[in-house]
């Protein structure tokens, strides 16, 4: 059975909040010299609002507080987590373990996009950095800046989102944020506005960290804002890139490169009546396959789906594709 839980999940998050409030976190108490069960004391009131304001938070979004699986034919087996989101009727269609904390890998690069373009302007001149060009981890996927190559903002973003570039995620959190540490500063910032708040941020690509962590839940939260942002929405469609640069002496240097997303390369085919428009994927060997996509059916609404640690690319992509067959269903 499909639900969201609205009510039940509005009242949990006020209640926790209403519990920070009460108690501050700590073992102090405190003593009451008023009737907090008066309808006009200050208690009540802010009791009230904060009811007030997560209802409001679960009517806007699609909400879930457990699994949402039965009467559904997906085979999940392989993967750690799983969420598909009906954006227009704001439901949860399917949830396997979505606030369960996994490691994201590059689908860290929605929220860098996110917070570069909330801060930045993508016509911004970068200068590549030694730390930017530095990465040297076996397997990181970079799109070969060396220290001194100028590029734009906007480059930057479309080699972190459709290449996956590691080095141009540095580049971006170095001159958005004037450091690494500061840029995840601003990434665990923005999550905590928007409600996503079992995840953590400690770099602006996803190469693995014990401390870098996210939900299935956080990340739809998270994408759905970034779709907010015209230019996000324009690059994740893209299914290859072309651009010049230029490198420290001023001589051009060109990107050709095609998406990450076997869906846009047309290595896969969504379902019947289904059309992909874009996404992010990920992979480490911590995080195992990963991807997020927006899908839309043949009326045109708007369907989030993700899937988190799958055993391996093939199995990922069938899972996706069952995932995606729910819809409609």
């Amino acid at each position: 059975m499909r639900f969201t839980n609205r009510r039940k999940a509005a009242a949990l998050v006020a209640v926790l909040i209403l519990a920070c409030v009460l108690t501050g976190c700590t073992s102090k108490k405190y003593t009451f010299t008023y009737n907090t069960e008066s309808s006009v004391s200050s208690f009540q009131m802010t009791e009230n609002v904060m009811a007030q304001q997560a209802d409001l938070f679960a009517e806007q979004l699609c909400v879930a507080s457990s699994d949402v699986t039965e009467g559904t034919s997906v085979d999940m087996s392989q993967a750690s987590s799983a969420g598909l989101f009906d954006l227009n009727n704001r439901q949860v269609l399917y949830a396997k373990s979505i606030h369960e904390r996994l490691y994201p890998a590059s689908i860290t690069k929605v929220m860098t996009a996110l917070v570069a373009l909330k801060y930045g302007n993508p016509e911004d001149m970068i200068t590549v950095s030694a730390v930017s060009a530095g990465i040297t981890e076996s397997g990181a996927q970079l799109c070969g800046l060396k220290t001194g190559d100028n590029l734009t903002l906007d480059q930057a973003l479309h080699a972190l989102l459709i290449n996956s570039a590691n080095d141009a995620g540095m580049a971006i959190a170095e001159h958005v944020g004037g450091s690494v540490e500061n840029f995840a500063e601003m990434m665990n910032k923005e999550a905590a506005e928007l409600g996503a708040t079992n995840c953590h941020f400690v770099n602006p690509h996803g190469l693995h960290d014990e401390n870098h962590y996210v939900t299935a839940y956080d990340l739809y939260l998270i994408f759905n804002e970034a779709m907010k942002y015209e230019k996000f929405s324009e690059i994740i469609m893209m299914d290859s890139y072309s651009t010049t640069y230029t490198d420290r002496n001023g001589n051009p240097k060109t990107f050709d490169f095609k998406t990450t997303n076997l869906f846009l390369q047309g290595e896969y085919t969504p379902p019947e009546q289904i059309t992909v428009i874009g996404g992010k994927t990920g992979t480490t060997n911590a995080a195992g396959s990963c991807l997020i996509l927006l899908s839309k059916d043949s009326s045109g609404n708007p369907y989030i789906s993700v899937v988190l640690h799958s055993s391996e690319r093939a199995v990922l992509y069938e899972e996706m594709k069952g995932l995606l067959s729910e819809i409609g269903n």
